[in-house]
């Protein structure tokens, strides 16, 4: 396999794994990840370490799961104290930049990066630390404005996107053929809320088309503890109301998509265009999924599929075109890929695997792949472990949850009661144990959010510490 010189690494905010037109969603239009998709290989069973935005992307940094290094939520910046993978391909010669959102701590902060380009960190280095108030959790909190405006428009997050596509573009174009190898970290706000987009994409989804979330309380389904402790804090889905706001919410959301995917093809345009359209390693995912509106939520913070499931597309020199991976995968997985593509090796501390070494290899359905929550809303620690058939979330204090994803794709079963699961349930259980200690984990994470509250005055000025709902823009 040709060897790749440089990456360009693609990252959006919330995007669903199945609203994509490649994975035959049936009604969202991707044109420019279906291409990069037909050029390489898609991953079927693609999830994040976290279900939120700020520990996501440190761990991806770290290439460590959350409890591992500690950054909890989205008052937990990264700040460079363990070495991310830009630490580890900086030091073998390569430039390492990004381009947009980060979602880091500070700009000042050791990260890795040559240099940081329109970059986004938590507001004023410091975040939403109303959300580390969890020992106890508040009985409620008014954030009836988290998604938004709604509807036509653009929103301060459109035009940084365009603009984060703009400085790409112009950055490949003019970068030298004979410069030094490059890891670039290009990434998209969209199709995070809020739920604004151009009335042009808008049309490619009239609102009175959209099917309505399944799997809804109010025709029947029954929220599991945890998830209906999180309505307390904010229930976006009763602020909406109505089947008609939720179809303008779909909508929209669709449009952000179609629009974010604009923006990626404008990127991919230039790569193609320049010097480096044969020797880079193109790697396209998300932060973690968006739940819209299904189970009564909208946004992210649970470990079902529809926030714990992330796109995820590779494609490269040499790399086998059109293909599909079933092996389950994990955003931790993309560091190790990262050097071995550049012919270096992994940090000995980062837990993934190349994902050029998965593709290349016969699917294993039963790898496992590890995912936690100890952000906003949560009263516990929710802990998941999947592999292509079983699903098991673990919650401090709360029942459990088993899935069988073959013949429940949705989760909409819980059969973590069943006696015919038990077996499964208990392996699952011994296999996350070989992980970490759940209430060990949620111990530290509450300790340290704690010591943070204290920080800014205790949980009642805390409470009114940071944004209620999306980070602010920088342009």
């Amino acid at each position: 396999m040709p060897q790749a010189e440089n990456i360009l690494f693609l990252m959006t905010d919330e995007h669903q794994a199945a609203a994509l037109s490649c994975a035959g969603h049936g009604i969202v239009k991707t044109p420019n990840l279906d291409r990069l998709a037909a050029r390489g290989t898609r991953f079927t069973n693609a999830y994040t370490p976290c279900p939120i935005c700020v520990p996501a992307r440190a761990a991806v940094a770290t290439g460590r799961y959350v409890h591992q290094c500690g950054y909890w939520d989205n008052a937990h910046g990264y700040d460079g104290r363990l070495p991310s993978w830009g630490h580890r391909l900086g030091e073998a010669g390569a430039d390492c930049i990004s381009i947009g959102k980060l979602h880091y701590r500070s700009t000042d902060d050791p990260t890795g990066f040559a240099q940081e380009i329109l970059p986004m960190h938590i507001q004023d280095g410091i975040g939403q630390v109303w959300g580390s108030v969890r020992n106890p959790l508040p009985p409620s909190r008014d954030m009836r404005e988290m998604l938004g405006h709604i509807g036509a428009g653009q929103s301060s997050y459109n035009r940084f996107d365009i603009k984060v596509a703009d400085e790409a573009a112009a950055w490949l174009e003019q970068r030298p053929a004979d410069a030094a190898p490059f890891a670039a970290f290009v990434s998209f706000v969209a199709p995070h809320f809020p739920l604004t987009v151009d009335q042009a994409y808008l049309d490619l989804y009239p609102a009175e088309d959209m099917p309505l979330p399944d799997l809804h309380p109010d025709r029947g389904y029954g929220l599991h503890p945890w998830v209906a402790r999180m309505n307390d804090i904010e229930s976006s889905d009763a602020t909406l109301g109505t089947d008609a706001r939720r179809r303008e919410a779909i909508a929209a959301y669709y449009g952000l998509c179609s629009f974010v995917d604009d923006q990626i093809g404008r990127v991919l345009d230039a790569l193609e265009h320049s010097p480096f359209a044969d020797n880079t390693l193109i790697i396209y995912t998300s932060d973690h999924g968006e739940v819209l509106g299904r189970r009564g939520r909208w946004g992210k913070s649970l470990l079902y599929g529809e926030a714990t499931r992330i796109p995820m597309i590779l494609a490269g020199p040499g790399l086998s075109q059109g293909e599909l991976c079933e092996t389950p995968v994990s955003l931790l997985d993309v560091p190790p890929t990262m050097t071995a593509a550049l012919g270096l090796d992994a940090d000995p501390n980062w837990v993934g695997q190349s994902l050029l070494d998965i593709m290349n290899s016969e699917d294993d359905p039963n790898r496992l792949i590890f995912s936690e929550y100890h952000a906003c809303m949560s009263p516990t620690g929710g802990f998941m472990l999947t592999d292509a058939r079983w699903k098991y979330h673990y919650y401090v204090d709360y029942p459990p949850e088993l899935f069988d994803l073959k013949a429940d794709p949705a989760e909409a079963h819980n059969l973590a009661a069943d006696p015919a699961y038990q077996a499964i349930l208990a392996r699952m259980h011994t296999q996350l144990l070989a992980i970490c200690d759940p209430v060990t984990v949620d111990a530290e994470a509450k300790a340290d959010q704690d010591r943070l509250v204290e920080r800014f005055g205790g949980p009642a000025a805390a409470l009114n510490v940071g944004p209620k709902g999306a980070t602010p823009a920088p342009v």
